[in-house]
């Protein structure tokens, strides 16, 4: 079968990385990350245009798209480092989600049956459901924790008269036994939805969620500490699911139910490196970015930094457990090169002085 490509528009890989074909196992066999597509937006209950998120995070960015991003926060390259392919998308028509979203659980399968971790450009959160339990159904279920960041729980039951739909794909994956409710991680919930009743659902199932008036309070570092303590706890991986809307508006206006009051850009990226760098991150997906509704390319500028932060912090964790060494954040940028100053130390400066003759001052005289 010819490889799919790009559901809409033309064939183009994230930041030129080389493309690969599911229906191949040669072209992905010595992948450490294979990077999908899921443009689907079926499961949308307000705004649409997600469908067109893949196409959007694949190419917003300003440098040229030649398969290299070094980092300077993690001193990485996560394009090259890792060995990077970009299957294209999965065809998920949106008019039909009970037949997409098998689709999509298949491919994620089939990417993680390889050794390879997938990252998944949505598209809407129903995707979430087939995303992590595409791994789960490899390492093991109940063995893969989540950590969600959020606007909303995604913890419905039936919306709309249907199971399915992005408001939902959290409950479906703790009912359906592929992850466990006392391992799902929630961090940047709040607003008004969920009502009370899913709350009280949700408290049954042990799951931990981080508010915002609580993140505010103890600070995001802390909550997030508290959350790897029990993502760890008997779970092989960790699956990531950043939807863009747990940043506020103001720095993701592009998606479909903006909620005010959230994360800034920059707290939603140091997180996401913290998490691939701490964390044995199994699986990835980026969902909720709709460009209609983007201004200046904002929010698909940031999920593309969401999936290279991503990348580059797990190309670092990776070289630390080659080479026996811990990564120090909190190192200046440019420690360990030729020149640099050494920490700590202020250089002097030599001036100069040239002598001029002038006239006395009134005092002086």
């Amino acid at each position: 079968m010819t490889r799919y490509g790009q559901q809409y528009g033309p064939d183009f890989t994230f930041l030129g990385v080389d493309r690969c074909d599911l229906d191949d196992e040669s072209t992905y066999a010595d992948a450490d990350v294979v990077i999908l597509g899921a443009p689907f937006d079926g499961g949308t209950s307000h705004r649409p245009g997600t469908r067109f998120g893949p196409q959007a995070i694949r190419m917003t960015d300003y440098l040229p798209h030649d398969g290299s991003r070094p980092s300077l926060a993690m001193r990485t390259d996560g394009l090259v480092d890792l060995r990077v392919v970009d299957a294209g998308d999965v065809e998920m028509y949106s008019g039909d989600i009970e037949r997409s979203l098998p689709k999509l659980e298949a491919a994620v399968e089939k990417v993680t049956r390889a050794g390879a971790i997938p990252v998944v450009l949505g598209g809407d959160h129903s995707i979430a459901f087939p995303d992590a339990k595409g791994v789960a159904n490899v390492l093991g279920h109940g063995r893969v924790s989540m950590i969600h960041f959020d606007a909303h729980a995604d913890t419905g039951d039936i919306e709309f008269g249907s199971l399915w739909g992005h408001g939902q794909p959290m409950r479906r994956l703790i009912e359906s036994g592929a992850l466990r409710g006392d391992r799902f991680l929630q961090v940047g919930l709040r607003g008004y939805w969920p009502p009370p009743e899913t709350l009280d659902w949700m408290a049954g199932q042990q799951m931990r969620s981080f508010e915002m008036t609580e993140i505010v309070h103890r600070g995001l570092q802390e909550c997030l500490t508290d959350a790897f303590a029990i993502a760890t706890d008997e779970c092989e991986g960790v699956f990531l699911s950043v939807d863009i809307d747990v940043c506020d508006p103001g720095h993701a206006p592009g998606t479909g139910t903006p909620e005010p009051g959230g994360l800034s850009a920059r707290e939603l990226l140091d997180s996401v490196r913290r998490i691939c760098l701490e964390l044995p991150v199994v699986g990835v997906d980026v969902v909720e970015v709709s460009p209609p509704y983007d201004h200046a390319d904002i929010t698909a500028a940031l999920a593309n930094r969401v999936v290279l932060e991503a990348l580059s912090a797990i190309a670092r964790r990776r070289q630390d457990a080659r080479e026996g060494t811990r990564w120090d954040p909190a190192q200046p940028l440019l420690a360990g090169r030729a020149g640099a100053i050494p920490e700590g130390h202020i250089p002097s400066h030599h001036h100069t002085h040239e002598t001029h003759d002038h006239a006395p001052t009134e005092e002086q005289s």
